[in-house]
């Protein structure tokens, strides 16, 4: 994975001189803005330290709001997650580097999601979208291609066949693996808390741990396959759900919230997570580290993840064509003490 390095010579700059990255690039950038004083002080430690700055950030700035935007719709479940934080750092850092701001939207639950993006790019608002959490089909992308609007999604969206340009993390090979590994641990009876099935990712998912249960001849026990919010109430539901005089062994969750959740379901049970009942999330939060017993999961890089996002929204900028930015990275399975052989 590439690093930005105008964004760790922005920051020393910004330390040594003693002010912002905001104001060191305000200096190289709009130095009418800034004082005479902070502006000799600002050049000369970037002279000192060779600093310049990344070209993609110049060709950006050229645009009328030099600001990114991403909405966050605000249902339970969705703007609690970890995801959006750690991928939220990780658009800060890349842009912070090039010295333009990240605005954040909220979409309420009542408010169509789209009526927050066309305020957006109508009122001039941003040079650029992040579009996070994919549907199958979304209105969303197709929207901004329809308007010409940069933008880069965090996932895809399998029904929209006009390129565009996104980066995704393979949420079938992921759960595939997941269940691979429970498998070869001997379980046979697993069950699956999904994501709404409006997500694209959802349909990964399930896809992985379908084909995984396929490849191994064990049959598909369809009152084992839930949906789910993605919140940790509804994980924590479904799992009683699920946790009858005959549970299943282990139970696979579309996002850690929901496997935190199962978790809590299973201690009130009087069964010990990975020993009477395995249970496996996906997204590997800062919270996973810390469930009791630590949670197994499978990592998604966001910070990463939102850096390179930056990246790709600046290269279509510097001319590169949307089409050629996709990319699918692959997950990794990270085993703590949530799982393992059945009992039974």
């Amino acid at each position: 994975m590439s690093t930005n390095r105008s964004s760790a010579d922005i920051r020393r700059v910004a330390a040594e001189a003693g002010v912002s990255i905001a104001t060191v690039s305000r200096v190289l950038n709009d130095p009418k803005r800034v004082s005479l004083k902070t502006r000799q002080r600002v050049l000369e430690v970037a002279e000192r330290l060779g600093y310049r700055p990344n070209p993609n950030g110049k060709r950006l700035r050229k645009g009328r709001a030099e600001t990114v935007g991403l909405v966050i719709p605000s249902p339970p479940g969705r703007f609690a997650d970890s995801f959006f934080l750690e991928l939220l750092t990780g658009l800060g850092e890349g842009l912070a580097g090039v010295g333009l701001d990240l605005l954040v939207a909220t979409c309420p639950p009542h408010e169509d999601e789209l009526a927050c993006y066309k305020r957006l790019v109508e009122g001039k608002r941003v040079d650029g979208l992040v579009v996070a959490r994919t549907r199958l089909y979304d209105t969303r992308i197709a929207y901004l291609l329809e308007q010409g609007v940069p933008f880069v999604a965090h996932g895809r969206s399998d029904q929209i066949k006009t390129p565009y340009a996104y980066l995704d993390v393979d949420g079938r090979q992921g759960f595939y693996r997941a269940t691979r590994h429970l498998l070869q641990l001997g379980h046979r009876e697993i069950a699956f808390i999904g994501a709404p099935n409006e997500f694209n990712f959802a349909q990964h998912r399930l896809e992985g741990f379908q084909l995984a249960l396929a490849e191994a001849g064990v049959a598909l026990r369809p009152e084992w396959i839930l949906e789910g919010d993605l919140s940790e109430e509804s994980g924590y539901r479904l799992a009683q759900l699920l946790l009858g005089e005959l549970p299943p062994t282990a139970i696979l969750c579309a996002n850690d919230l929901m496997a935190i959740g199962v978790l809590r379901a299973l201690r009130e049970r009087g069964l010990r997570p990975g020993r009477e009942v395995s249970v496996i999330g996906y997204d590997d939060i800062p919270q996973a580290q810390y469930t009791d017993p630590p949670l197994s999961t499978v990592h998604q890089p966001f910070r990463e993840a939102g850096r390179r996002l930056v990246e790709m929204l600046l290269d279509q900028l510097e001319g590169k064509d949307a089409g050629t930015l996709q990319e699918v990275w692959v997950p990794e399975l990270v085993l703590r003490g949530s799982d393992g052989p059945p009992t039974r």
